[in-house]
C-alpha cells in the first residue's frame, strides 16, 4: 500500500531518455587510453559506486558516430548481462564518455532525484522486477523495454532526496570500511613477498630472531600422498576445491549439486590434509581441509599431508603464491598425462625451500594476524550491508519514513 503523498510511476515515465550504449561491433571503435574517449561496460558498473579499473576507450570518431550514447553527470547506468540490473549514479567527473552494452537511463529531475531512482533499481524490488524480466539460461540479459517497465513509490522530491542522503550514508560507512580491506590485502600480499620465498631463491627479509638455514628440498620429502577412499557407508559432505577461497563445501558454495551420485570411489579428505584437482591445479587451485574432521573429494582429486618438519599454514600460503601457481602449470605443461593432469609423481618432484619449522610457524601468525583484522573488517562490511538492505526495505515502501523538517513538510 503506498502512503499518503506518494504515487507509482514507471522509469519511463520519470526519465526522459533510457537507451542503450555501443552494441553493433564496438571493437572496431577500440584505442588506447592516451588516444581516445572513456567507455563505461559492465566491468566498470559496481552497486552504487564506479568500479575504476580495466577500462575500454573508443576513438573520437567512433565516438562521434555514436553520440546517441554519450553520457550526461547523474544519469543511471545499468547492468544488462551477468548481473543485471546492477546499478550506479554517473558522476560529474565521468560526464562526455560513452558506453557499451549497458542501459543508461537519464532521470527528469522535476520528478525525480536521481540517486533515488538509482537506490531502488539497486533495491530488493528493482532487482526482482529486472530479473522477471530477465531471460537466457546461462547468463541472465534484460533490455531497455524491462527497464522501462519498472514501477517505484514515488514519494515527494524532498522526502526523495532525505531517504537517498540516509542511504548514503550506509555507503560511505562501507566505503570506508572497503578501504581498510583493501589496505590490509596489501598488507598482507607485501608482507608475504617480503617473508616468502620465490622459488628457490631466500627471501631477503627475515623476522627477528631467527638466522636458522633453509632447507632446499622437494614436495616428496616432506609429504606423502594419501589415498583413503570413502566406501559404501561413509556420509562425508563433498569438498570442492576454488582458486581463490581454497577447499569449500561444494553444496552450499556452489548452490547447486555438481558432484555425483555414487560418491563411493571419492577421496577422504582429513582435517589437516591437502588437496588438488589434478586437472586444474595450474589455475592455483589447492586447498587445505580445515573445514571438518573429514570431507570427500573427487577421485580426479589428489590429497596429501606433510609430516612434523613442515607448518601447515606456512606451506598452504607458500603454494597459494602466483610463484607457485606458474610452477604448477609449468610442471602440468611438462606432464606426459595426455589429459592434461598433474599427478602426484610429477607434483612430488617440485621444490621448495623451507627456514626451521619454528621460523616458518612465525611467518604464517604474522601473516595471519593481518588476515584476521581483513576477516574482521569483511564481517563488518556483510552487517552494514544486510543493515542498508534492511533499511532500504523499510524507506523505499514508506514502512519507514525519513525525518522531515517543518519547512519541507510545508
Amino acid at each position: 500500500m503506498i502512503p499518503e503523498g506518494w504515487r507509482e510511476a514507471t522509469a519511463e515515465e520519470l526519465c526522459s531518455r533510457i537507451s542503450v550504449g555501443i552494441v553493433i561491433k564496438p571493437t572496431q571503435y577500440y584505442v588506447d587510453e592516451e588516444q581516445g574517449v572513456r567507455a563505461f561496460r559492465s566491468a566498470n558498473i559496481g552497486e552504487g559506486f564506479v568500479r575504476d579499473s580495466e577500462w575500454i576507450h573508443i576513438s573520437e570518431d567512433g565516438h562521434a558516430k555514436n553520440k546517441k550514447s554519450a553520457l550526461k553527470a547523474n544519469d543511471i547506468l545499468i547492468v544488462r548481462t551477468g548481473y543485471p540490473g546492477t546499478a550506479c549514479l554517473l558522476p560529474p567527473e565521468y560526464e562526455g564518455s560513452n558506453c557499451i552494452d549497458i542501459i543508461f537511463a537519464r532521470p527528469d529531475p522535476e520528478q525525480v532525484v536521481p540517486a533515488y531512482l538509482c537506490t531502488f533499481t539497486n533495491s530488493e524490488y528493482g532487482k526482482k522486477q529486472v530479473l522477471d524480466g530477465s531471460g537466457g539460461l546461462a547468463q541472465q540479459h534484460f533490455n531497455v523495454g524491462a527497464y522501462k517497465k519498472l514501477k517505484l513509490p514515488l514519494p515527494p522530491l524532498f522526502e526523495q532526496r532525505r531517504i537517498a542522503e540516509t542511504l548514503e550514508t550506509w555507503d560511505r560507512a562501507s566505503e570506508t570500511v572497503e578501504a581498510l580491506i583493501a589496505n590490509a590485502r596489501a598488507q598482507k600480499q607485501a608482507l608475504m613477498q617480503q617473508l616468502l620465498p620465490k622459488g628457490t631463491t631466500r627471501p631477503k627479509k627475515r623476522l627477528p630472531g631467527f638466522s636458522g638455514e633453509w632447507r632446499k628440498l622437494q614436495i616428496g620429502d616432506v609429504a606423502k600422498e594419501v589415498s583413503e577412499r570413502a566406501g559404501d557407508e561413509a556420509d562425508y559432505p563433498v569438498l570442492s576445491c576454488s582458486k581463490y577461497d581454497g577447499m569449500v563445501e561444494s553444496l552450499s558454495y556452489f548452490k547447486k549439486k555438481v558432484y555425483s551420485d555414487d560418491t563411493s570411489n571419492y577421496k577422504v579428505m582429513r582435517r589437516g590434509t591437502f588437496g588438488f584437482p589434478s586437472n586444474h591445479i595450474e589455475e592455483g587451485s589447492i586447498g587445505y581441509q580445515d573445514l571438518f574432521d573429514a570431507g570427500i573429494v573427487s577421485p580426479i582429486y589428489c590429497v596429501f599431508a606433510a609430516d612434523k618438519t613442515v607448518d601447515d599454514g606456512f606451506l598452504y600460503k607458500l603454494l597459494k603464491t602466483d610463484r607457485y601457481r606458474q610452477i604448477f602449470a609449468a610442471a602440468t605443461n611438462a606432464s606426459v598425462d595426455r589429459r592434461g593432469s598433474l599427478r602426484w609423481k610429477e607434483f612430488a618432484k617440485i621444490t621448495l625451500l623451507l627456514p626451521p619449522v619454528e621460523e616458518q610457524q612465525a611467518i604464517s601468525e604474522a601473516v595471519n594476524s593481518i588476515a584476521a583484522t581483513e576477516a574482521a573488517c569483511e564481517a563488518q562490511l556483510t552487517a552494514l550491508r544486510q543493515e542498508k538492505a534492511a533499511l532500504m526495505q523499510q524507506l523505499l515502501t514508506g514502512k519507514r519514513r525519513v525525518k522531515l523538517s517543518e519547512r519541507e513538510v510545508a
